[in-house]
């Protein structure tokens, strides 16, 4: 989402040393790393980061939000050569692998979404839109919402990163999670 009024240069800068120093950090010392470490790494003052981000959600959000719109447009052109039972599937899955990007984001994952930004609202869009279509021919039960299945992509997430299973163990707990919502 763009600012209804432009940042001046200068302040355009800081944003964007700001975005850069968070995503060398999170890489570094994941989701939880300290804001005051960011905004050193910046070159600005902490309340400088603050103006720009007024929290921790919106920082994380602002810096993941180019690969959740990447991730939205691959899994709408995906989706279009699979039933809708796999096209959630798939979305799910590549959720839980996005994210552990950042360790710590799947903590978080369902505040960052809430989000303003474009590649928040766009994935927040894109799993809704599959999930009502999948509803709607009838192959996920009615009673499951987005919040539902955000919950479940944390707690994989959460399971994958915290006992250090291997990634492709997301794909066999996102089949899992399916077999309980999918309407025989």
């Amino acid at each position: 989402m763009t600012d209804v009024n432009p940042l001046r240069a200068d302040a355009q800068r800081n944003r964007e040393r700001i975005l850069a120093a968070a995503e060398d950090v999170f890489l570094e010392r994941g989701a939880g790393a300290s804001l005051d470490d960011i905004a050193k790494r910046a070159g600005v003052g902490i309340g400088t980061l603050y103006r720009r981000f007024p929290t921790r959600d919106s920082l994380l959000a602002a810096t993941y939000s180019d690969r959740f719109l990447s991730f939205a447009q691959a899994s709408r052109e995906r989706s279009a050569q699979l039933d809708p039972a796999s096209a959630v599937r798939a979305y799910l899955e590549e959720l839980a692998l996005h994210t552990s990007v950042f360790r710590g984001l799947a903590v978080l994952l369902e505040n960052v979404l809430q989000e303003s930004t474009p590649g928040c609202h766009a994935t927040s869009e894109e799993g809704l839109r599959l999930l009502n279509h999948a509803q709607k021919v009838g192959v996920i039960r009615s009673d499951i919402s987005f919040d539902d299945l955000v919950y479940v992509v944390t707690a994989i997430s959460l399971a994958v990163e915290q006992d250090g299973s291997p990634k492709s163990r997301i794909a066999h707990l996102v089949g899992l999670f399916l077999d309980g919502i999918c309407v025989r």
